[in-house]
């Protein structure tokens, strides 16, 4: 990816002031032409080399990393960079909406060393019980309820009609989540990830994960948050909230996201949308082509150094945030070339000792739920151009807010 060359759109954006501004020691991520056009960004931002002063929220500054080989030195070195943020939250603005979405939680995100390990070992080990037939039939049939609910009418919105829903449904079963439960923490969750009510949304999400794991320590069952539960390790309370709150937002807001941006890339591709309806390209080829280009959460995997640190010849402030763009590592020229097809080496699923421990869960409910949309609708297609399409604005998600489309109008399908 080239810089932009003078009086491209490039220079333009630098003239509005966002998001590098000229005058501005610092980038803004959450303004409506980051969000619409993030990769410009990040072409503009390779001006100050890997390690890039942002802005994640007034008064809220961090570094924001675009350099593959420097994220992976950064992800792999946990003692240098922790995740543990509480001597930042410390500092940081109470206000700020950054402190609910990057404050400390009793979770395997946002925590480091033995802690780190005691919560990671748990979430494994409610994993591992995850059986992978349960999860096609969850999928399967939220998928085919739901294409039925709209596929006479000829047009749906993809996210509200399908990929919100779908993965909704599939993550409140696996939970073992009621569905008023459910819809609070993801309502709550959404909040958070925008930074508008913030703070009321964080509520909203921990009071509705206490009542489902009152419930379930009164009633077990078949699901995550009993296995969770079971461990060993004897979690109290409110480090069950946390467990079932990371397990459950990560597994709803990033695959939906994902969903949808691939459904985009096929939709608009035709080397890609034909090669998958042909079946000479597996969908979790595609899949893999947009983890590389624009993944769910585009900056991420935050950690907060004790020190300051010398990184090249950068020295990063101590107590300060520092996010990994996973997008822009993954699109970094030192790095990109050649042909993408069964390369997996992207940064989507994070890496080091806090890569993502579901990465088979979310992949599995994106292809199917995928692969069964293009099944009953081959014909699909945008309503608009996709530079017209809405994105959400925030500093961590690539997100579509709608992705209407289009398709020859049939009759449900039979349901078995």
């Amino acid at each position: 990816m080239s810089n932009p060359a003078p009086g491209s759109q490039g220079e333009s954006l630098i003239a509005q002031g966002c998001p590098v501004s000229a005058g501005s020691s610092h980038v803004r991520l959450d303004t409506p032409s980051f969000a619409a056009d993030p990769h410009r960004a990040y072409a503009e931002m390779r001006r100050h080399g890997p390690l890039v002063p942002i802005e994640l929220a007034p008064g809220v500054p961090a570094t924001l990393v675009i350099g593959y080989q420097v994220a992976m030195q950064i992800l792999n070195d946990e003692p240098h960079f922790p995740a543990d943020p509480r001597r930042w939250e410390k500092t940081a603005p109470a206000d700020s909406p950054m402190v609910p979405m990057l404050g400390y939680r009793q979770n395997a995100l946002r925590t480091a060393g033995l802690e780190h390990e005691r919560y990671r070992r748990t979430i494994m080990a409610a994993l591992d019980t995850v059986d992978m037939h349960k999860v096609h039939g969850a999928v399967a049939r939220a998928a085919d309820a739901l294409i039925n609910d709209f596929c006479e009418r000829g047009t749906a919105d993809l996210r509200t009609d399908y990929a919100y829903p779908l993965t909704f449904r599939v993550l409140s079963e696996l939970m073992g989540f009621p569905e008023d439960a459910a819809t609070a923490a993801y309502h709550g969750m959404a909040a958070m990830l925008e930074g508008v009510g913030a703070e009321e949304g964080q509520q909203r999400f921990v009071e509705a994960l206490i009542g489902v794991v009152e419930q379930k320590r009164a009633e077990p069952g078949d699901d995550l948050t009993s296995e969770l539960l079971k461990h060993p390790d004897g979690l109290d309370a409110m480090e069950m909230v946390n467990q079932a709150a990371l397990l459950f937002s990560m597994g709803t807001e990033p695959t939906c996201n994902l969903i949808l941006n691939a459904l985009l890339l096929l939709m608009t591709d035709e080397q890609y949308g034909g090669e998958v309806l042909s079946g000479a390209m597996a969908t979790r080829d595609a899949i893999d082509a947009v983890l590389f280009e624009d993944p769910p959460l585009a900056n991420w995997c935050a950690s907060y150094p004790r020190q300051p640190q010398l990184v090249g010849d950068v020295w990063l402030p101590a107590d300060q945030p520092v996010i990994i763009s996973l997008a822009a590592c993954n699109n970094d020229p030192s790095v990109v070339g050649g042909d993408r097809r069964g390369n997996r080496s992207h940064l989507a699923w994070g890496g080091g000792p806090h890569g993502c421990p579901a990465q088979t869960l979310a992949q599995t409910i994106t292809a199917q739920g995928i692969d069964l949309l293009l099944d009953a609708l081959p014909d699909i297609r945008p309503k608009v151009e996709a530079q017209q399409l809405p994105w959400r604005q925030g500093p961590f998600h690539r997100a579509l807010a709608a992705l209407p489309v289009e398709f020859p109008a049939c009759p449900p399908m039979r349901l078995v």
